[in-house]
C-alpha cells in the first residue's frame, strides 16, 4: 500500500500535462482553421466599393463649436415714477426707440398745481426774508449810534437766518414739484426695441406697478452666452492671451446660414461643477438685426490657426475598442486599421497628432462593413455625382425637345 500511493501521485501530473498539451493543440488548430477560412472569404469575396481621401497638410483654422443663447445687452422695464392717469402713448409695439425718446404722457395737472403752490410759497417767504434783511440793516445802523439794544439786533439777525432756511426749504419743494411734472413725461432710458404694451391709455398707473408700461431690450450691440467644456478651457485661455478680440460667428439653428460676426467679450469667473463647463459671452454689433434676444444659435469660436497640421476628413475617424482609428488603403487595394491620436476639429477636418503621414489614403465612405485586410475598390463619388447630374440634365433636355416636337406637329396638322 505504501509503494502504490507514490506511484499514483507521480502519474497524476503527467496526465494533467498531457491533457493541457492536447487542449493547446486543439485550440491552435481551430485558430488556424478560422484564420484560413477568413482569408479564403476575403480572397473569394468581391472588393467593397469605398470612397477615399488623401491625408494632407494645411494651415488649419482652429474653432470651438457650441450652442448659445442670444441675450440683450441691457433690458429695462419702463415704469412711471409718479402715480396718475395714462393719457397718451407715443410708441408702436416692436418699434426701435432712441434713448430719451418720449414714450408716454400722464395727466400732469395735479403735479402742475402742486408746483404752482410751491412757487407761491417760495415767493412769499422770499419777500419775508427781504423785509427781515432790510430791518436788520436798519437795526445795525441804530446800534452803531447806541440808539437800540444789541439784543434787538441779534434777534433780528436770527429771524433773518430763519427766513433764509425757510426759503431754502421752499426752493427744494419747488424743485421736487418740477421733477414730478417732468416725470409725467415717460422717456426711454436706453435705446432698443420696445415690446408689447402692458397698459392702455385711460388707466391709472403707479410707480410700484410690477409690469410697468413696456419693456425695452437693447439689440445693438447684442450678446450671446455659450458654454464650453472644461477640457477646452486651456486652449481658449491661450488663444485669448494671444488675441484679445477672438472672432466669434453666430449661425442659425440648422448651422447652415451665418447670422453675424462678433468678438469674445468675457469668460465667467468659475466653472459650473454640475456640468463641467464654463460660460463665455460674445458681443455682436447686429447691424442687420439678425440676432434676437433668447434666440438659440450655433457658435463658432475661432482660436487661431495651426500651421502645417496633418488633417483628414472628420468622417474618416472611427471610435472603437482601440480608441480612435482610421482605415488606410494600401497599394494592394486592401485596408488596414491605423490607430490615430486626434487633435482639434478644423471645419470638416480633424487634426491628426500622431498615426498618419501626408500622402496616405483613408476611407471616408463605406466604412460600415469594412474589416482589417479587406479588399476594396476605390470609387470617385464626386465623379459619379457629376455623371448623374449630367445624365439627368440630358434626359430633361431630351424630354423638352420631344415635347416641343410634339407641339409643333400637333399645330401643323391643325393648320392643314
Amino acid at each position: 500500500m505504501s509503494t502504490a500511493a507514490p506511484a499514483q501521485s507521480k502519474r497524476l501530473p503527467l496526465i494533467l500535462i498531457l491533457l493541457a498539451a492536447l487542449g493547446g493543440g486543439w485550440w491552435w488548430h481551430q485558430h488556424n482553421q478560422s484564420a484560413r477560412e477568413a482569408a479564403a472569404r476575403n480572397k473569394g469575396a468581391a472588393p467593397m466599393a469605398v470612397g477615399v481621401a488623401d491625408v494632407r497638410t494645411m494651415d488649419a483654422p482652429l474653432q470651438l463649436n457650441a450652442l448659445g443663447t442670444v441675450t440683450s445687452t441691457n433690458t429695462v422695464t419702463v415704469r412711471s415714477r409718479v402715480d396718475g392717469q395714462l393719457d397718451k402713448i407715443h410708441f408702436t409695439e416692436g418699434q426701435q426707440v432712441k434713448q430719451g425718446q418720449l414714450l408716454a404722457e400722464l395727466d400732469a395737472r395735479p403735479y402742475q398745481a402742486a408746483l404752482t403752490q410751491a412757487e407761491g410759497q417760495l415767493l412769499r417767504d422770499q419777500a419775508l426774508l427781504e423785509n427781515a434783511r432790510l430791518d436788520l440793516a436798519r437795526y445795525k445802523q441804530l446800534a452803531s449810534q447806541n440808539s437800540i439794544a444789541k439784543q434787538q439786533v441779534d434777534t433780528q439777525q436770527a429771524l433773518t437766518r430763519q427766513y433764509e432756511g425757510t426759503v431754502k426749504v421752499d426752493q427744494g419743494s419747488v424743485a421736487a414739484a418740477r421733477i414730478n411734472v417732468d416725470y409725467t413725461r415717460v422717456v426711454a432710458p436706453i435705446s432698443g426695441r420696445v415690446g408689447l404694451r402692458q397698459v392702455d391709455p385711460g388707466n391709472i398707473v403707479h410707480a410700484s406697478d410690477a409690469n410697468g408700461l413696456v419693456t425695452i431690450t437693447q439689440t445693438q450691440p447684442i450678446n450671446a452666452v455659450f458654454a464650453v467644456p472644461e477640457t477646452s478651457l486651456a486652449s481658449v485661455l491661450q488663444a485669448a492671451r494671444d488675441n484679445k478680440a477672438l472672432k466669434v460667428e453666430a449661425w442659425d439653428r440648422d448651422n447652415r446660414h451665418k447670422l453675424a460676426d462678433g468678438k469674445l467679450l468675457a469668460l465667467d469667473n468659475q466653472l459650473n461643477t454640475s456640468t463641467g463647463t464654463i460660460n463665455i459671452k460674445a458681443s455682436f454689433a447686429n447691424e442687420q438685426q439678425q440676432l434676437f434676444p433668447n434666440q438659440f444659435v450655433n457658435i463658432n469660436l475661432q482660436l487661431g490657426v495651426r500651421k502645417d497640421a496633418v488633417v483628414v476628413p472628420t468622417v474618416a475617424v472611427q471610435l472603437g475598442k482601440v480608441g480612435n482609428y482610421v482605415y488606410t488603403v494600401g497599394g494592394d487595394s486592401t485596408v488596414s486599421i491605423a490607430k490615430v491620436k486626434t487633435g482639434p476639429v478644423s471645419g470638416s477636418d480633424t487634426i491628426i497628432e500622431d498615426g498618419l503621414k501626408p500622402g496616405q489614403r483613408v476611407v471616408i465612405d463605406g466604412v460600415d462593413k469594412l474589416r482589417n485586410g479587406a479588399q476594396v475598390k476605390v470609387i470617385d463619388r464626386a465623379a459619379q455625382a457629376r455623371e448623374a447630374a449630367s445624365a439627368a440634365a440630358g434626359e430633361a433636355k431630351g424630354q423638352k425637345k420631344h415635347a416641343a416636337g410634339t407641339w409643333g406637329k400637333k399645330h401643323a396638322s391643325a393648320a392643314n
